[in-house]
């Protein structure tokens, strides 16, 4: 290249780098064509139409320049870049990857990898790649938050807390971080220092509709509904509207008794016919407040305007499974496997349907492959003791061995308490503080009752931390008696400290009970007995005691096995697997209880 092309391109990149692209592109064309194989030129031109918004002729430019330099990592990596604002991110990673292989210090390569992977869903991959960046620089804070991401993603909360926070301290103003920090918080129900670090993020030019989302949030565990609801519209109004912000409005507004929880959904459907996604919204939320029909309505619409969408056939799947229509589940379940073979809902409903069927060996074949892939998975643990105990097969005795495994515990009062008595007088007026709700959120097994909406783990409040205390002693206490066993799902974690991922209450008024469910998030959970009702007393009827062993769905020859009747000051404990649910109560007095989840250091 000659000196007056050189001095062309020079002054084309200091134009792109000003905003100036038409005379970018006028220097770099001018060069090109002198100059067809100059790599340089035609990396710039790639940028400059990208930047412009033609992503085809940035493609092209780009692939062209591979083929001059196919070991340019930075020109690979760009190429990802571009693919990813074209939404290919599978794609992308793959030019990441290839750009490592060019150059493995390569850094935007594997920030860059390390975000899609996360974005992907494929958060183990995700961890490795960032970890890799932070021990080769422990101050890289974009790293941290990659890292954060994926450990976020994984359940690693105090980790990821830590890595947000290792971001921050390196670079006070970094707004993701700020942001990232105060989701998790959210999450973990600590709502004061959530709203803090959101706020922060706010001031440092964050904005859209995933702040909302996670302000909203916050809002709702300090019980600012109003507020929480506010903010939630004005992120829905203000722009193309977030499906999880419909989707946390319509749940808030279901939990406030309103009748007008779907209108926003409503609105965003007519707004945009052709999004099937926000019709599959819709109809989850229809489904989850047992509007079946109108479900299914809204669930066929999406059929037919977009036949292969996976979602559309398991929400499908979802709605015959509640009404009874086992075949119908099978044969959408089926549907959305094909349509869908990487996504584990499909299988999962298909695994529903075929054991309400009385299907076992086929719901086997299905099970087997996700106990391998998943081993801790609470879920596919709960339908293999389903399947087995169908199939006469003794692995459901030693997976649902219920006199070992299910145990009551008197809880003692906490220091400071002269009783069970005295602390529970002043705990029952606590908890009813916390429940302000007027019904059952939508995603929970819950039926004719109240949620705490915010956790309890992390509640300020002197008598709720000292239950939370209380917990200690029965939690080692079972631990001691279930005893170790490498070749079981539950007893071959029983090692390592105790970490509790979840407390909250719930009321159950008239009608009252929750569906048989299993602890996705746990390894060992709990029902302790704040309060009952006289009717507990009635042997024959059982109203609001705890059964173990009937699945969620109607399936023939597998009804509860265990029950065990509660009092207050009770706590029952057991495996997060097991299928549990209650009798409904029919008095007016209300049973509230607390329930709590918590796993082990061991993962096996």
């Amino acid at each position: 290249m000659d000196g007056q092309a050189l001095k062309s391109l020079q002054a084309a990149a200091s134009s792109f780098s000003r905003g100036r692209l038409d005379d970018a592109a006028q220097l770099c064309n001018k060069v090109v064509a002198s100059y067809p194989e100059s790599v340089e030129a035609l990396h710039l031109l790639a940028l400059i139409n990208r930047r412009k918004g033609d992503f085809t002729e940035a493609e092209r430019l780009f692939r062209d320049c591979l083929a001059l330099a196919p070991r340019r990592a930075d020109i690979r990596a760009n190429l990802g870049n571009l693919l990813v604002a074209g939404g290919l991110l599978p794609d992308a990673i793959d030019e990441y990857r290839q750009a490592l292989q060019c150059d493995p210090a390569f850094r935007p390569a594997r920030i860059a990898l390390a975000r899609q992977l996360n974005a992907t869903g494929q958060h183990d991959a995700a961890l490795a790649e960032a970890t890799q960046l932070t021990e080769a620089d422990a101050k890289d804070a974009e790293a941290w938050v990659a890292r954060g991401v994926a450990l976020r993603a994984k359940n690693e909360l105090d980790e990821a807390e830590e890595a947000y926070r290792m971001a921050i301290r390196l670079k006070p103003d970094y707004a993701v971080a700020h942001h990232n920090l105060g989701a998790l918080l959210a999450q973990t129900s600590r709502s004061e220092e959530a709203l803090d670090e959101l706020d922060k993020s706010e001031s440092l030019g964050v904005r859209g509709p995933e702040l909302a989302y996670n302000r909203a949030s916050a809002l709702m565990g300090t019980f600012e509904f109003d507020a929480a609801e506010k903010t939630l519209v004005d992120s829905i109004h203000a722009g193309r509207p977030s499906l999880e912000s419909l989707r946390m409005l319509a749940r808030l507004r279901y939990m406030r008794g309103s009748d007008d929880y779907v209108d926003e959904f409503r609105d965003a459907i007519a707004a945009a016919p052709d999004d099937v996604s926000l019709r599959v919204g819709l109809g989850q939320i229809l489904s989850a407040a047992g509007q079946l029909d109108e479900a299914e309505a809204v669930f066929l619409e999406a059929r037919d305007r977009n036949p292969s969408f996976a979602p559309v056939f398991t929400g499908l799947a979802g709605v015959y499974q509640e009404a009874g229509e086992f075949e119908k589940a099978v044969q959408n379940a089926r549907a959305g496997a094909a349509a869908a073979p990487q996504d584990d809902q499909p299988t999962d409903m298909m695994i529903d349907a075929l054991l309400s069927l009385g299907e076992a060996q086929e719901a086997m074949t299905l099970i087997a492959p996700k106990r391998v892939q998943h081993p801790f998975n609470q879920y596919y643990i709960a339908t293999e003791a389903t399947a087995a105990r169908l199939l006469g097969d003794p692995r459901y005795e030693y997976l649902y061995d219920y006199e070992r495994l299910v145990r009551p515990y008197e809880l003692e009062a906490p220091a400071g308490w002269s009783s069970m008595q005295a602390f529970q007088e002043d705990l029952i007026p606590k908890l009813n503080e916390r429940h302000r709700f007027h019904a059952q959120p939508l995603d929970q097994s819950l039926r004719a009752g109240t949620q705490t909406p915010r956790g309890l783990l992390a509640d300020p409040d002197p008598v709720i931390k000292a239950f939370i205390g209380a917990l200690s002693a029965p939690i080692e206490q079972y631990r001691e008696q279930i005893g170790f066993d490498e070749k079981h799902p539950m007893r071959s974690r029983n090692r390592g400290s105790t970490h509790m991922t979840g407390c909250w209450s719930v009321r159950l008024r008239r009608g009252g009970y929750h569906v048989n469910h299993v602890h996705s998030e746990g390894w060992l959970s709990s029902a302790y007995y704040v309060s009952v009702p006289p009717e507990v007393q009635d042997s024959d009827a059982k109203s609001g005691w705890i059964k173990f062993g009937e699945p969620r769905y109607p399936v023939p020859g597998a009804t509860a096995e265990k029950y065990v009747q509660p009092h207050a000051g009770m706590l029952v404990l057991f495996p997060s697997y097991m299928w549990h649910g209650t009798m409904p109560i029919h008095g007016d007095e209300p049973r509230m209880t607390i329930a709590f989840d918590a796993v082990t250091a061991s993962k096996g």
